[in-house]
């Protein structure tokens, strides 16, 4: 086939779609489903709204939902940026220091190995009922898959790589920044992925054990009050705060390793011959 040909065909094969429409119509179609069985067997309200009761729950109650969608979004935020810088440095450390590896190898699986729910009182108590406990429980959460991924990363650059680097006279500090720190870059943007998912749980389990203000706490009064509805509005909100964020860090993640496709490329995605 003449070259002119095959251009156009490579062109179409190459587009992405921001949204998967197979996901968008599963989606639909669950939306549908769950709306078809609460009006046919009639289920109370208060054990299972409607999509439609939930959907008219947003346009009445949007202006409260929105602000403490925005307090939410900022403990976020802000427990995403601390929680990745501090897992990517003490990974950094842990590759240069073998030492400092050994300290601290067993601190990143006790800091997972206790319940969320079991510290989260504590740090309301020391860091108070504001913004400080939730980003530190955010924090807490986000800081292990991104370390640990980081720190895979580092150890699994090709020894023929770093064997070359000491036959050309670089120092330990220029290897790991220019040949190991590039070859982890993969495994840091799988990590970043993960705690981009993972970073609404820390904020709205400390909401949930102390705040003023945010979307656990709304959920938390409207269950007590069994406003079913509310609880879902929030949660709508709530997913769609984390699919954006997830979307956002997927995305800048994709620029890091630009170079290395593969990492991310879906089945189906790449352009066929």
């Amino acid at each position: 086939m003449a070259p002119s040909q095959q251009a156009p065909m490579r062109k179409r094969s190459s587009v992405r779609w921001a949204v998967d429409p197979l996901a968008v119509c599963a989606g639909l179609g669950l939306v549908g489903l769950w709306e078809a069985a609460v009006r046919l067997f009639a289920v109370p309200p208060y054990i299972l709204p409607a999509p439609s009761r939930i959907a008219e729950t947003l346009a009445l109650r949007w202006r409260v939902i929105g602000a403490e969608a925005l307090v939410t979004l900022g403990e976020i935020l802000c427990g995403f940026a601390a929680g990745a810088l501090l897992g990517l440095a003490v990974a950094v450390a842990m590759a240069r220091w073998r030492l400092l590896e050994r300290a601290l190898g067993p601190v990143l699986v006790v800091s997972q190995a206790l319940p969320v729910f079991a510290i989260a009182p504590l740090l309301v108590v020391w860091f108070g009922f504001g913004l400080a406990s939730k980003v530190v429980m955010a924090t807490l959460i986000i800081f292990f898959p991104v370390a640990a991924n980081a720190l895979d990363g580092l150890r699994r650059t090709d020894p023929n790589l770093i064997e070359l680097a000491r036959l050309y006279g670089a120092t330990p500090r220029q290897t790991l920044l220019l040949i190991r720190t590039p070859a982890a870059m993969p495994a840091v943007a799988t990590g970043l992925r993960i705690a981009a998912a993972a970073a609404p749980i820390g904020a709205v389990v400390g909401e949930w054990v102390g705040s003023s203000a945010g979307l656990g706490l709304l959920i938390l009064h409207a269950n007590a009050r069994s406003q079913t509805d509310m609880v879902f509005a929030a949660l709508v909100v709530l997913a769609a705060l984390s699919i954006t964020l997830w979307a956002l860090v997927d995305r800048i993640a994709r620029g890091l390793v630009r170079w290395a496709p593969d990492s991310f490329d879906q089945p189906g995605s790449r352009a066929t011959a």
